[in-house]
This record gives C-alpha cells, sequence and structure tokens, in this order.
C-alpha cells in the first residue's frame, strides 16, 4: 500500500466513526428521516404502479 492508500484508510475510518456518532447523537431525527424515505419509496412506488397499469389498460 502507498501513502495515498494508507490516508485513504485512515480518513475512511475517522468518518466512519464520526457518522456512526452522529447517527447515535441524533437517533430520533435519524428514524424520522428513515421513515420519511420509505414513505417516498413508497409513493413513488405507487406511482409508477399507476402509470404501469394506465399504459397496460389502454392497449
Amino acid at each position: 500500500m502507498d501513502k495515498t492508500g494508507i490516508a485513504a484508510l485512515i480518513v475512511g475510518i475517522i468518518l466512519v466513526i464520526l457518522g456512526a456518532w452522529a447517527i447515535w447523537a441524533f437517533l430520533p431525527q435519524v428514524i424520522v428521516a428513515v421513515e420519511g424515505l420509505i414513505g417516498i419509496v413508497v409513493l413513488l412506488a405507487g406511482l409508477m404502479l399507476v402509470i404501469f397499469g394506465i399504459l397496460i389498460f389502454r392497449e
């Protein structure tokens, strides 16, 4: 491994630790954000199924 690889590994480990700490510190907000993202995914999936159904129904 060269110096760049070692530096990237160290910075990556530090960022993983900081990210895990941030998730733990702001856990209620993280849960709300994940619930919101799940809602958006379900909404988009439903919208695509509606459009797909309309396209099939028109044929």
